[in-house]
């Protein structure tokens, strides 16, 4: 790890410069991008408002990735990973996040991928793994119902032994692009007695599966089927093989609890960095009152308010992979990562509204369209402005509310 710049002192056991040979990597990294990252590609990403394009797109960016052997920074090396440092690993996360790149599916990869590796058996890792890494199988998510979100527990999802199988009733909600995937990792309930945490079970299920129905729920941002990014997936006497149950039956809630510490330490720094070297761009060609947005005081001490802000995120995230890196759990540690991380991401897709103004007010779904001929209102850079930030509004919201992360930061780290 690189060092503070104050002799042998380090902040807090994280060093915030980096040494020649990390810099190296992060130039490969860049390098990487900019030979592999398509313009085609870099388009469609620039004007999708949620961050997902066509699978196919999806699918050669990934497996460019995986060819390179940097499909999966946090897998073991003896499962694919790459083997490197934490620092190498927020390089590379920060590098992909700052020029704005396609980011791989983190369904499979980062979420149940990790699960498999923790409580599945070693069949159960030689079949989902590889598939996995090679970006052959498209995962989803099971968890929220119509009547449970913030309050997991309270699932109604049954799976019923019956003999090898468990037969499988019930619906989940705000599944993301389950519409195109493969697999799904669900959380359903085998047992009513005890607590609600004690009757749940951890299953993986083929989309395919006979009695499986997907209904898209298409969202203010108009986008139809079958591009749409959420929906609800029926289940109605759906067999599962039990050898498909990660963990024991009815210890499912361990195992969630597990894969939500995945979904809920994402990296946000890279992003916030680059999405405010965006809104820094914007201000400096928008106008208010016949000068640069940017020397305006007001709009200039917001911007260095949240670039100060992003920097305690890069920071708590350095912390975070430091711990990783020495084999150490995250925990809820993550909740604090994910309060952070996800409010900011808001506050600058709000601050990008403000500097485009007016122009952020049209919402003309087919300008966002790859290769559409219809010219925008305004500039480029205003053409999804408006849509990115009203689709931000769920990034306090899925993953465990933020609410619900302030009580977990104040009873398991701060002791209330």
């Amino acid at each position: 790890m690189p060092r503070n710049g104050h002799g042998n002192k380090r902040v807090r056991n994280v060093d915030i410069q980096y040494s020649a040979e990390e810099l190296a990597f992060r130039d490969e990294v860049r390098a990487f991008i900019a030979e592999n990252h398509t313009p085609e590609i870099k388009a469609k990403t620039a004007k999708s408002m949620t961050g997902y394009i066509h699978k196919e797109d999806h699918v050669a960016w990934q497996k460019a990735l995986y060819k390179k052997g940097w499909i999966a920074p946090n897998w073991p090396v003896e499962m694919g990973g790459p083997g490197w440092s934490a620092t190498q690993k927020y390089l590379y996360d920060t590098e992909m996040l700052r020029a704005g790149t396609l980011r791989p599916l983190a369904f499979g990869l980062k979420m149940v991928a990790p699960v498999i590796m923790e409580f599945g058996t070693e069949e159960q890792k030689q079949k989902y793994l590889p598939d996995i890494l090679q970006s052959n199988v498209w995962w989803c998510q099971g968890y929220s119902e119509p009547g449970s979100g913030s309050d997991l527990a309270s699932l109604q999802t049954r799976a019923i032994p019956d003999g090898d199988d468990y037969i499988v009733n019930g619906s989940k909600i705000w599944t993301t692009q389950a519409q195109k995937a493969d697999m799904i990792f669900c959380l359903v309930r085998t047992s009513t007695e005890g607590k609600r945490q004690e009757g749940i079970t951890f299953l993986l299920i083929d989309m395919n599966t006979p009695g499986i129905k997907v209904e898209p729920i298409v969202l203010v941002d108009q986008t139809e089927a079958p591009e749409q990014e959420v929906n609800q997936v029926f289940f109605s006497d759906v067999r599962v093989p039990q050898a498909n149950r990660i963990g024991k039956e009815n210890d499912g809630w361990t195992v969630a609890k597990y894969l939500l510490e995945f979904e809920r330490g994402n990296a946000y720094a890279g992003g916030l960095h680059g999405g405010l070297a965006r809104v820094r761009e914007i201000a400096k060609q928008e106008r208010c009152d016949g000068a640069r947005l940017i020397d305006e005081p007001g709009f200039a001490a917001k911007l260095a308010a949240l670039e100060v802000t992003a920097r305690a995120v890069e920071y708590t995230e350095l912390r975070t992979l430091s711990a990783l890196g020495a084999g150490q759990r995250v925990g809820a540690s993550s909740s604090i990562l994910k309060c952070q991380g996800s409010s900011m991401t808001q506050e600058v897709g709000e601050l990008a509204v403000e500097a485009t103004a007016y122009y952020a007010n049209p919402f003309d779904r087919s300008v966002l369209d790859y290769g559409a001929n219809v010219p925008p209102v305004g500039p480029d850079y205003a053409v999804s402005a408006a849509g990115r930030y009203f689709n931000q509004r769920k990034a306090t919201i899925y993953g465990g509310s933020n609410e619900v992360q302030h009580e977990i930061v104040a009873k398991r780290i701060l002791g209330m």
